[in-house]
């Protein structure tokens, strides 16, 4: 199988890009979001900000006007009301989009000054077709955001040595507009797993290749809470359900109940006594302490997610891309 997956390394260039950012009851985050984007170094002239509201129920989208109205800035105000599904929101950005590179993140993350222009680097060269920038942590508030820190769990770096094909999470991704016109849209209908699915179809049925700009850093906030935390990893085991449906993607392998209680008994009666005594001479942190039994509840959320999980019909249908961006000469 050919490597598609490289470090950047090239010179700087600003070729025009359309960024796409799909927001669900996003009126926490809008400000500060659009803050960051306007603080990007990339020249405001070569890029137009595309933000989707996906029907949220507070004020995302009058938000999103309104910042139109009050700043001198590139902001496209978009909406998608038929689908609940970020994809579905990507998906109209996509459409709607003037320039042949399209750059993604999330409402909820907070890009770097020089994020879109790390990002867009490779793309000097003709048989880059994704990259794929970092997620890291913002700076951590509650226990559990530190453990997630502490084992960079949103980390690119996971999602590139993916062992069946390396892919990008769209927290921190760019994609040429004609790779969507080869391999089809995001799955509208999918709820969870659909840039590993992307990504995976352009990497698969075309020859473009995927690289990994470590510069190119946007920050995330963990999940704060234990229901978060659960949520999250369940909905990941639903996720390896779906793209071992879409693309035969080997299962995790799942511990039954009872393996996990004796993972648990074990931790409580060896090794919690001999690690609480290394942190009361603090040669161990609370994080590093409770970390099995963290652990392990994740991984019992994921197995359920994956054990529940059905893939409906819809999430199986691929939206298509009938034409390039009439406004820009692909690259």
């Amino acid at each position: 199988m050919v490597d598609k997956f490289r470090s950047s390394s090239t010179e700087p260039s600003c070729p025009p890009v359309s960024v796409i950012v799909p927001i669900y009851n996003g009126e926490r985050d809008v400000p500060e979001l659009i803050s960051c984007l306007q603080g990007q170094t990339y020249p405001r002239e070569r890029v137009e900000y595309l933000l989707v509201d996906n029907n949220s129920g507070d004020r995302t989208f009058e938000l999103l006007k309104n910042a139109v109205r009050e700043r001198e800035f590139p902001l496209r105000p978009l909406s998608q009301n038929e689908i609940q599904s970020s994809y579905a929101a990507r998906n109209t950005g996509i459409r709607a989009a003037r320039h042949a590179l399209l750059a993604f993140t999330d409402a909820d993350c907070r890009p770097e000054p020089t994020w879109l222009e790390n990002l867009v680097k490779p793309f000097q060269k003709s048989e880059v077709g994704l990259v794929a920038g970092e997620v890291k942590a913002l700076p951590p508030e509650t226990f559990l955001e530190r453990y997630a820190e502490r084992h960079k769990i949103l980390s690119q770096t996971y999602t590139l040595e993916h062992p069946f094909c390396p892919y990008g999470q769209t927290a921190n991704l760019a994609v040429r507009r004609e790779a969507f016109v080869k391999v089809g849209l995001f799955r509208p209908y999918l709820t969870t797993g659909g840039d590993a699915d992307m990504c995976w179809r352009i990497l698969r049925q075309t020859d473009w290749t995927l690289e990994f700009a470590e510069t190119a850093i946007v920050r995330h906030r963990h999940r704060a809470t234990w229901e978060e935390l659960y949520k999250q990893w369940r909905r990941y085991g639903q996720s390896n359900r779906y793209l071992h449906e879409l693309h035969g993607v080997e299962l995790k392998p799942d511990k039954s109940a009872a393996a996990h209680l004796k993972q648990i008994a074990r931790w409580m009666l060896k090794e919690l006594p001999r690690d609480s005594a290394k942190l009361l001479g603090g040669r161990t942190t609370l994080v590093d302490l409770l970390t099995p039994p963290i652990t392990m509840y994740i991984m019992r959320a994921r197995s359920l997610g994956q054990a529940e999980a059905q893939l409906p019909d819809l999430a199986r249908q691929i939206e298509w891309l009938e034409k390039s961006p009439s406004t820009e000469t692909p690259l």
